[in-house]
C-alpha cells in the first residue's frame, strides 16, 4: 500500500509539473496584446500621457502608438492596415474611414486645435500676423495640404486672401515643428499644443484669423479591431475626464 502511495504522489508531482511546463510554453492570451492606435501627430503627448493612465487603470495594459499625419493613417487604413483605434485630427480623414466601413460605431469629437504661428527665439524677423508670413524673403513651413494643419491653413488662406510661398510643406506637424526648432525656417504654422510642447524653443504667435479654422478630433473603435473591448476602454479613457484634463493641460480646447 505504501508503494502505491508513493507512485500515486509522483505521478500527481508529474501531472501537475506537466501543466505548469504546458502553461509556461503557451502563447500569450489574446488580452496580452497590445491595443494598437493609430493617431495624429500632434496628439503625441497627450495620448502618451493618458497611455500611462490607462495602463495603471488596466492591470498594465499595452498600447502601441502610429503617430503620424492623419491623411497618411487614413490611406494605410483603408489600404488594409490593422488597428484597434483611430483618433484623426480633422473630420474629413476620419470621414475617409467611415465611407470604406472601417469603423464599428459612430465617431466621438473629443478636442479642439488652433493654428498658431511659431518663430525662431526672439522671433528675429518680427513676425507678428499672419500677413506677415507672405512677406519676401521670410522662410515659411507648412504642412502638406491633404494634412489637417495643411488644410486649415488654406482655409486661413482663402479667407484672408494672403498667400504664402512655404519652402517646405511637411507630412505631419511635428515635422513642421522642427523645421522652426532647428533653425531650418524662420516660421511655421502649428497647432496650439505643438507651440506649447517646444517651450521656450519658439516664439508663439497668436493671430485672430485662426478662429475661422478650427480642427475638432475625432476619434473611434475599428470594425476589426483585434482588441475591441480594449479599444473601447481606451476611447473611453480619452473621453472621460482624467483624459480630458490631460488634454486641456497639453492645450487642446474642448471640442
Amino acid at each position: 500500500m505504501r508503494r502505491i502511495g508513493v507512485l500515486a504522489g509522483l505521478l500527481s508531482t508529474t501531472v501537475v509539473a506537466g501543466l505548469v511546463a504546458c502553461g509556461s510554453n503557451s502563447q500569450p492570451s489574446r488580452s496580452a496584446r497590445p491595443i494598437v492606435v493609430f493617431a495624429a501627430a500632434s496628439l503625441r503627448q497627450a495620448f502618451t500621457k493618458i497611455s500611462e493612465l490607462f495602463a495603471t487603470e488596466n492591470s498594465g495594459a499595452r498600447i502601441d502608438f502610429d503617430f503620424a499625419g492623419s491623411s497618411e493613417l487614413a490611406m494605410q487604413l483603408t489600404q488594409g492596415a490593422t488597428a484597434d483605434v483611430f483618433a484623426s485630427a480633422d473630420t474629413a480623414h476620419m470621414d475617409t474611414v467611415a465611407k470604406a466601413g472601417l469603423l464599428a460605431g459612430n465617431p466621438t469629437n473629443f478636442a479642439a486645435n488652433t493654428l498658431v504661428i511659431v518663430t525662431a527665439p526672439d522671433n528675429p524677423k518680427n513676425v507678428a500676423s499672419f500677413a506677415d508670413l507672405g512677406k519676401p524673403g521670410l522662410a515659411v513651413v507648412v504642412c502638406q495640404r491633404p494634412v489637417p494643419c495643411g488644410s486649415a491653413a488654406r482655409r486661413i488662406e482663402d479667407t484672408t486672401g494672403v498667400r504664402l510661398n512655404p519652402v517646405s510643406e511637411e507630412p505631419n506637424v511635428a515635422d513642421v515643428l522642427n523645421k522652426v526648432t532647428t533653425g531650418q525656417a524662420d516660421a511655421a504654422l502649428v497647432y496650439v499644443t505643438d507651440a506649447l510642447s517646444a517651450g521656450n524653443k519658439v516664439v508663439t504667435v497668436e493671430f485672430p484669423e485662426a478662429a475661422r479654422a478650427v480642427n475638432a478630433y475625432p476619434i473611434a473603435v475599428l470594425q476589426k479591431a483585434p482588441q475591441p473591448t480594449s479599444a473601447k476602454k481606451f476611447v473611453a479613457m480619452v473621453t472621460s475626464e482624467a483624459g480630458q484634463q490631460i488634454l486641456a493641460q497639453s492645450g487642446f480646447a474642448k471640442p
